[in-house]
């Protein structure tokens, strides 16, 4: 290798770790919108006389929008045919403006209402940002969307953070949430260019979302991802409450929002390791080692009359470990799935891992009201467990050897 040719190889290093540095950080602030009124939601509660389904419809209404606004944005081809900084610019302020008119409507009815075109608006925020990330990363995808994954993390974890810095007031953390999201998105438009490795052109198409399924590793990749889906958002929407209720009832002092923002936003680090290691030893490896710790937790963290020290650490194993595997489901559909058809995958994937999220996390207090935090908790296990066993199932043939079997499964860069 000459010399110059290694000059190009660091200088495409740098750019690519700049590149994936600017778009995480502007994905994490831009989604900070996304749990902001799950982290007042006790004072909401009081505030608005919420029972526990109307307070449950605050948090699955963004889910429904952020499915509506996906599959919206892919049946009109937005992020094919408006550069994705642009999209996800837009997209973030749109997300801001609902958020915030929150506080100035001050009334259940309309939250319902703006916290739904808040997800609609989030679903033009993350797709996008995953996307323009891709175009950089030829190899070592896996850890740029492991990076991507820990962005999104910390930034559902942040309104925790907000919450607990002196006790926030509940219009506070809206204002500084939209505040947050508005600036992400302008990072990413301001300082993002395209990488060097775009997609090609497609729209979404029914038919091609059918045969795209029809593939067997694709099944097993979006079943093992619905299996994620069902436990990740219920946990994460849910755990500051239950974090809340273990502190009250063994007279802790720790500051629940804090906590809650640790334990959630650890998994930036579990989603990063996960990433690095699934590009050495497998990607379905990796996820599969998640899915079973996070499993585990799941089925223990709820047991009665556990010490807090103890209910503490088994939350920062199950936030580091549930949400881990989720860059590996992109990662392997994206290597397996028939090239022409990956965009229609993954916006299938996601379409329904989205809906699956809004059952689990209405049944969440609904479950914990009549039997207890442990069922609670406990009725999530069965999500990732379930998804190990999906990929344990795939075909471990590499993806590169299949595609010189089969040329329409051939990778583009």
């Amino acid at each position: 290798m000459t010399m110059s040719n290694v000059s190009v190889e660091v200088s495409t290093v740098a750019s690519q770790r700049k590149a994936l540095l600017l778009i995480a950080l502007g994905t994490m602030l831009a989604m900070t919108t996304w749990f902001s009124t799950s982290a007042v939601l006790p004072e909401l509660r009081s505030r608005w006389g919420l029972s526990t389904n109307q307070s449950s419809v605050l948090i699955v209404v963004l889910q429904l929008g952020f499915v509506v606004g996906a599959v919206v944005s892919a049946a009109l081809g937005v992020a094919d045919r408006i550069a994705p900084q642009k999209v996800v610019a837009v997209s973030a302020a749109g997300a801001a403006a609902a958020n915030a008119a929150i506080v100035i409507a001050d009334g259940y009815p309309a939250a319902v209402v703006l916290r739904f075109v808040t997800g609609a608006f989030l679903a033009g925020v993350y797709p996008p940002a995953l996307k323009l990330t891709a175009t950089w990363f030829r190899k070592g995808r896996g850890m740029a969307m492991g990076v991507m994954i820990a962005a999104l993390t910390v930034g559902s974890a942040t309104p925790h953070l907000v919450n607990a810095v002196g006790g926030a007031h509940w219009s506070a953390v809206m204002i500084a949430t939209s505040i947050l999201t508005v600036t992400g998105g302008a990072v990413i438009v301001a300082f993002v260019p395209d990488g060097p490795s775009p997609f090609p052109v497609t729209g979404f198409n029914a038919g091609e979302a059918w045969r795209a399924m029809q593939q067997r590793d694709v099944r097993l990749v979006s079943l093992a991802y619905f299996g994620h889906m069902w436990e990740l958002y219920a946990m994460w929407a849910w755990i500051a409450l239950f974090l809340g209720d273990v502190l009250d009832r063994q007279g802790s002092n720790l500051n629940r929002s804090a906590l809650a923002f640790g334990v959630i936003a650890i998994g930036a680090v579990g989603s990063i390791v996960a990433g690095v290691w699934g590009d050495r030893v497998g990607k379905a490896r990796s996820a599969i080692v998640a899915m079973v710790f996070s499993g585990a937790a799941a089925l223990t963290i709820g047991v009665e009359g556990l010490p807090v020290g103890l209910v503490v650490a088994i939350a920062v194993v199950w936030g580091a470990t549930v949400v881990a595997d989720s860059a590996q489901f992109s990662a392997i559909l994206s290597e397996r799935a028939d090239q022409r058809f990956v965009g229609t995958a993954l916006t299938v994937q996601l379409a329904f891992g989205f809906l699956l999220t809004i059952a689990t996390i209405w049944l969440v207090p609904l479950v914990r009201d009549n039997v207890g935090w442990w069922a609670a908790f406990a009725m999530l296990a069965p999500g990732p467990l379930f998804g190990a066993w999906a990929l344990a199932r795939l075909d471990n043939t590499p993806p590169d050897t299949k595609a010189a079997i089969d040329p329409s499964t051939r990778l583009t860069p």
